[in-house]
This record gives C-alpha cells, structure tokens and sequence, in this order.
C-alpha cells in the first residue's frame, strides 16, 4: 500500500489524522518542523532541504497551508512520485482581498501553486475552527472576564476530530478527491453563545466583556502581528449580527452529522478550568 505523509505533525488535525490511519493499519509518516515525539520526521515547508527525505516512497500528502516554499514542494512531489495532495486550506479564501488578506494570503497561493501543478489536488476549506475558542483559556483560567470586541459576531466552529476524518476519506477514496470541499460546523454561533456552552462545560458562567478595536489590538500585542489583528478584527465586523452559511461537506465525507460545539467544549473543558 502507497505511503502517505502527513505535514503540520504538532497540529491536532494532523495527530488525529495520523491516528485515524494507523487504527486503520495505513502505512503512513507525521512530518513536522520541530519533530516532538518518536516516529516523526524532520519536514519544515519552509525548507527545501527537507523536503527529499519526508518525500521518498510517498503517493499521497496531507499538507499544511505553508507558501514561502511552494512551488520547491511541488517539483520535489512530482519527482518523487506523489499522486495526490490534500491540501488544509480555508474558507477564507473566498474573501475578495484574499491575495492580500493576511488570513488568507497563503492558503490562497497554496491552492493556486497546487492547482497549476500535475498533482492531483483535493481542497478542504473549513470555515471557523472550535479551537480558536482556546484564545479566551487564559482568562477563563484567571476568572477574568473575556474581552470581545464583537461579541455578536458569528462564525461556524467545526471540530478539529471531523476535519481528520475528513482528510482520511478523500486519502481513502480516489473519487471523493480533485475537488474542493467547505468545512463547517453544524450551527452557526455568536461568540457570546460560544462562552455561554464553554460556560456550561466548565460548570460555571464565563464573563465576558465588549471592547474597542483598539483595546483589544493592545491586548494582543506581541502575540498576533497588526495585520493579522486588524484582518481579524474586519473579519468579526462583518459577521458582527450575521449568521454565516452552512454546508454539508463534511457529512458527505465522513457520514455523520458534524460534531457540535457542546461536544468539543466537553472534550476541552479541562483547558479551560483553573
């Protein structure tokens, strides 16, 4: 059976992915850019030099969203011998400022590299991650209130469990794959109803609090970059009171309804308590 390998190896969609596939008896290797447990090899996208070694006897790729070294990934591929690349993109390109949005940008010239190349390409574009939701675990933790500058905005949390089982369908199947696939959640919810079922998962209310733009871009400072902030910040705005759309893509692929955010807080609550 044809080698797969799975980049982004300290990603919790690429570990579940792996795990998925190792259940399965999948021959497989996790890739990452700082290897961090035994098995996984050295691959930084950012790094040519490492991308022979991650390659060899590989028919199939799990890749990251990663552009500083493309279209080097892309030859060394096709010389290798690669078929198929399922691409972790985002629904963010679908944003007109795409190309320049900070957000967007790479997945973006991803896609564009991959799609211009001979490989065989599959896209998986989710939209808003339940993860995120682990930025408000510090003052939860500290029983400070959670500051929102939009806490009416609405996004559609999908569980990182359901993107790895996405992934191992279109690796698994040849005819679920060469095509592009939009990732949600099943409900689309504000950020405060977020905090609210976090709330009931951790057994207690979580405050939050609104602020300014410029509040919360001092607040961040130093751990997200300006641009990153301010195209975040945008992003909240325009879904500030409007419900975002849903698809069915992953219950296509994965044959069931897709996990709820009730079910990912309870797998997360942990990180959230003091």
């Amino acid at each position: 059976m044809s080698k797969i390998l799975v980049t982004g190896g300290r990603g919790a969609i690429a570990r579940g992915l792996s795990s998925l596939l190792a259940t399965r008896g999948v021959p497989h290797r996790l890739a990452s850019r700082e290897p961090d447990k035994p098995g996984t090899i050295h691959c930084d996208l950012t790094d040519p030099a490492t991308f022979p070694e991650a390659l060899a006897g590989v028919r199939s790729v799990f890749l990251y969203a990663e552009a500083a070294a493309i279209d080097a990934f892309v030859k060394e591929a096709a010389d290798a011998g690669v078929e198929h690349v399922v691409l972790l993109s985002s629904a963010s390109v679908f944003a007109p400022d795409a190309a320049d949005n900070p957000l967007a940008a790479s997945h973006l010239a991803v896609e564009q590299a991959l799609l211009a190349s001979p490989l065989r390409t599959t896209l998986l574009r989710p939209g808003s991650f339940a993860s995120n939701a682990l930025g408000w675990a510090w003052s939860m933790k500290s029983g400070r209130p959670v500051h929102l500058p939009y806490p009416g905005a609405y996004s559609d949390p999908v569980h990182e469990a359901d993107v790895a089982e996405a992934a191992l369908a279109v690796l698994a199947d040849p005819s679920l794959g060469d095509r592009a696939y939009t990732l949600t959640g099943p409900r689309t919810l504000t950020f405060a109803a977020q905090l609210e079922i976090l709330g009931e998962a951790v057994g207690r209310p979580i405050a939050f609090a609104a602020v300014s733009r410029e509040q919360w871009k001092s607040e961040v400072d130093g751990y997200i970059p300006g641009p990153y902030a301010e195209a975040l910040l945008d992003f909240w705005s325009a879904s500030d009171g409007l419900p975002v759309g849903l698809t069915d893509d992953l219950e296509r692929l994965t044959g069931h309804a897709p996990r709820t955010f009730e079910s990912w807080a309870a797998d997360h609550a942990d990180a959230f308590r003091a």
